[in-house]
């Protein structure tokens, strides 16, 4: 329930925030991928100015995420090779186990001639 309030108060403000930028900026914008023709490109793409604002925002998430990714790989790495240390000490336990209890059924079966 708490995390769902959250969402709310952080999700909230940051849509009436985007709904406020896209509202105010829909005066088109040209990005020149011509370095040779600035004034007359070849190569360019019309967009709404709210559009290159989101377009920024995704690519800086996405490029965030991603080396936050990366740098975090040693961690991952080693938690695998704990992971898998510690999934062959747990079946080491469990054979141990299957041994003591094989022992102690062969142990009560044998039971002195004299009683």
């Amino acid at each position: 329930m708490l995390r769902r309030i959250v969402r709310f108060v952080v999700i909230l403000p940051a849509v009436v925030v985007l709904v406020a930028l896209g509202v105010a900026n829909v005066h088109d914008v040209r990005l020149a991928l011509d370095p040779f023709r600035p004034a007359d490109p070849v190569l360019s793409i019309v967009l709404p100015f709210y559009a290159w604002l989101l377009a920024a925002l995704i690519l800086g998430v996405v490029i965030g995420g991603l080396a936050t990714w990366l740098t975090q790989a040693r961690w991952r790495r080693s938690a695998r090779r704990r992971d898998a240390e510690a999934r062959g000490w747990r079946a080491e336990a469990d054979r141990l186990q299957r041994e003591r209890e094989r022992e102690l059924e062969t142990s009560r079966q044998v039971v002195p001639a004299g009683r």
